[in-house]
């Protein structure tokens, strides 16, 4: 469905480190920075992006706003929520662990990026 996603940062190497471990955490190769500043996580399924705004004004989270990643066990989905709390980000939310509703059974974790953008680690139980 989606062919990319990209994200504010007002410092996007602070960024790169925070975002290199917790997608290292999920198995993925460590950003690349292009010519412009940017920094690109390619997937065969689709491609994370952080970038300063283009407007020049500071990056902000968007209210109400989630970005999920997908993490293959629980297991994974806490190395990633242990990476972020250790390079940078915040724990929000509840603390990870098993939430059940209309998608199912879910295992979660919630994370605020050094900029302030709420992410989350999933993993599908049921």
């Amino acid at each position: 469905m989606f062919s990319h996603i990209m994200v504010g940062a007002d410092d996007v190497e602070a960024a790169k480190v925070f975002y290199d471990a917790v997608l290292g955490a999920l198995g993925h190769e460590p950003g690349v920075i292009d010519d412009k500043g940017r920094c690109f996580y390619f997937t065969p399924t689709g491609i994370f992006s952080i970038s300063k705004p283009i407007d020049g004004q500071p990056a902000s989270h968007g209210n109400g706003s989630t970005i999920g990643f997908a993490a293959k066990s629980p297991e994974e989905a806490n190395a990633w929520h242990e990476a972020g709390l250790a390079n940078g980000g915040s724990a929000c939310e509840d603390p990870p662990g098993e939430r059940t509703g209309v998608a199912g059974t879910l295992y979660l974790a919630y994370l605020r990026d050094p900029s302030g953008n709420k992410i989350c680690a999933l993993h599908r139980v049921s």
